[in-house]
């Protein structure tokens, strides 16, 4: 054995979601996935939250290829704007689905030619001094991907995100004979999920919803709105297996839905029996009990179908008394706020909701503690590196390793932006690198502590004062009242006296400004804001955002 093998996390490690990993080896890399997470309430305006790969971009002409377990938004979801920065690497592996999905979505980034690669899992390619294989494994999409990684000190396989499915939908369960023989010829680094650490026992199998959903369905007499990941290719398939056995059509509502169905048809991984379908805007078309909506929306998303059809301005869906909505999907640590409230609102518009509390309808596409312990007496490695899940799951996979006897010295649970060194001598952190996230606000790049952020908590927070003067260009005289407009400050917005007492500070500050000879707008800008600040905050204990507008005449 010989050089330093690094494996650097950028995402995933202390949070669900923007899983992505460096793995370096004679100062070449390669990348495993580029995921995003979507954004919390304290993000307001924000669409997405990417990694910080800055690191990457310093070293951009290192890269050898990008390789993807599979096509969740939390494992693909950042490599267009990845690729933006650090331009187009000589290729990008994945399964076949994975492949397809990350194709629609580059080229609705204007990101044509992209040599993306559907490597099948078996076949052993070189890309410098790193072989990559992929290993077929069960997820809750299909061509899920493990990746192991070669090297001359020896291989890195990463799991991905998945569960030793025994019935999944598809017919194909994880590739157990290959994990065997991994595990003989030898593993130097696991970097295993960790998202259902915190579970016992094993994942039920996803074949168990669709007779779920089918029971579920023949209790209903209404329309049936059926809401799930648009990636989980598995349950919707099963969903219109369901309406076509109580003949129902199913509508796909929901722009990603709708997509990701076609490329599933397209590749032969889905399908649809005939006159099923129909277009969203033919449901109102059909009797309420010949109708099953398929929308996206489970994660409460504020644009999403089902959160529009709550919010009763979605153009095809009205929801109503009578309608049974069907969650097959579980909240996303983080989401459980917006999923509760777009509950609530459907309940307050009469409709009826089933969640998996309820009944069977979901099954999580990660494995649960056995199956951790299982794939890591299977692989058998050296050492392990717990990834995908917040600090308490990376824990509790760090304790099954060691239930299972690996070494604790030869576990090492990390965190974003701290490489894994390995060489001759051993494995050890080494110093930690820079890393954060970046945030996408439309279709711009931006700061986590950028200044647009800060104002728009503030105005959620605590709303805005604008205060407008007008002033004499010669003398700084104060030429008119000044104006005081509020939003969103409690009674500030209401109270005239309050308004007056505001516009008073404005006054007197000018008149003081233009007694000490100070003409510069920022500054006087800057006076305004203080003393503005100042007085709302000792009045009403706010701290809105104060702009400040003095005009010269």
């Amino acid at each position: 054995m010989s050089g330093k093998l690094r494996i650097l996390p950028l995402g995933g490690l202390g949070e669900i979601g923007k899983n992505m990993a460096v793995v370096e080896y004679e100062e070449r890399i390669l990348v495993i996935d580029a995921g995003l997470m979507f954004p919390t309430p304290e993000m307001p305006g924000i669409d997405l939250v990417l990694p910080d790969f800055s690191y990457l971009v310093d070293r951009a002409d290192r890269i050898e290829a990008i390789v993807l377990t599979h096509g969740h938004e939390d494992h693909v979801g950042a490599l267009p704007y990845l690729l933006r920065e650090t331009g187009i690497p000589p290729a990008i592996y994945g399964g076949t689905l994975t492949v397809g999905m990350v194709r629609s979505k580059l080229d609705e980034h204007k990101l044509g030619d992209v040599p993306l690669i559907d490597l099948p899992p078996g076949e052993v390619v070189e890309a410098g001094p790193f072989t990559i294989e992929l290993v077929h494994l069960a997820h809750s999409i299909p061509d899920m991907r493990g990746v192991i990684v070669g090297t001359d000190l020896g291989r890195i396989f990463f799991t991905g995100d998945y569960k030793f499915d025994q019935t999944p939908v598809d017919g194909r369960p994880a590739d157990v004979a290959r994990l065997a023989r991994l595990g003989e010829e030898g593993v130097l680094l696991l970097c295993g999920d960790s998202t259902n650490a915190d579970r016992e026992g094993i994942a039920a199998s996803e074949s168990s919803v669709g007779p779920a959903l089918l029971e579920t369905f023949s209790r209903c007499d209404g329309r049936i709105i059926v809401t799930s990941f648009a990636s989980n290719i598995h349950r919707v398939q099963q969903v219109i297996d369901a309406a076509a056995q109580l003949d129902r059509k199913v509508a796909l509502v929901g722009r990603s839905m709708r997509k990701n169905f076609n490329i599933a048809s397209n590749l032969g991984l889905a399908e649809a029996p005939p006159g099923v379908l129909i277009q969203p805007k033919e449901i109102e078309d059909y009797p309420d009990e010949r109708v099953v909506v398929m929308s996206t929306g489970s994660q409460g998303e504020p644009f999403s179908a089902l959160r529009r059809m709550a919010n009763q301005d979605h153009r095809d869906v009205d929801l109503h008394s009578g309608d049974t909505v069907v969650f097959s999907a579980t909240p996303v640590p983080g989401n459980e706020r917006a999923v509760n409230e777009t509950i609530d609102r459907i309940y307050e518009l009469g409709a009826r909701v089933v969640t998996a509390k309820d009944e069977p309808i979901h099954a999580s596409g990660h494995g649960s503690r056995d199956e951790i312990k299982m794939m890591i007496n299977l692989v058998k490695p050296d050492y392990v590196m717990p990834v995908h899940g917040d600090h308490q799951r990376l824990r509790l996979h760090s304790e099954l390793a060691e239930e299972v006897g690996i070494a604790r010295d030869d576990i090492f649970r990390g965190r974003n932006g701290l490489p894994l060194e390995i060489d001759a001598d051993g494995a050890r952190f080494g110093e930690e690198e820079p890393n954060g996230v970046i945030l996408v606000d439309g279709i711009e790049l931006a700061d986590p502590n950028d200044a647009a952020l800060r104002d728009r908590r503030t105005l959620s927070a605590d709303g805005i004062c604008l205060v407008v003067a007008a002033i004499g260009a010669d003398d700084g005289e104060v030429l008119s009242e000044p104006e005081v407009v509020s939003r969103g400050i409690g009674s500030l917005d209401d109270d005239p006296e309050l308004a007056g007492e505001i516009a008073e500070i404005v006054e007197d500050t000018l008149v003081a400004a233009a007694r000490s000879g100070n003409r510069e707008i920022d500054l006087l800008q800057s006076d305004l804001h203080d003393a503005v600040a100042s007085f709302i905050h000792r009045e009403l204990k706010r701290r809105p955002l104060i702009v400040p507008v003095v005009t010269e005449v």
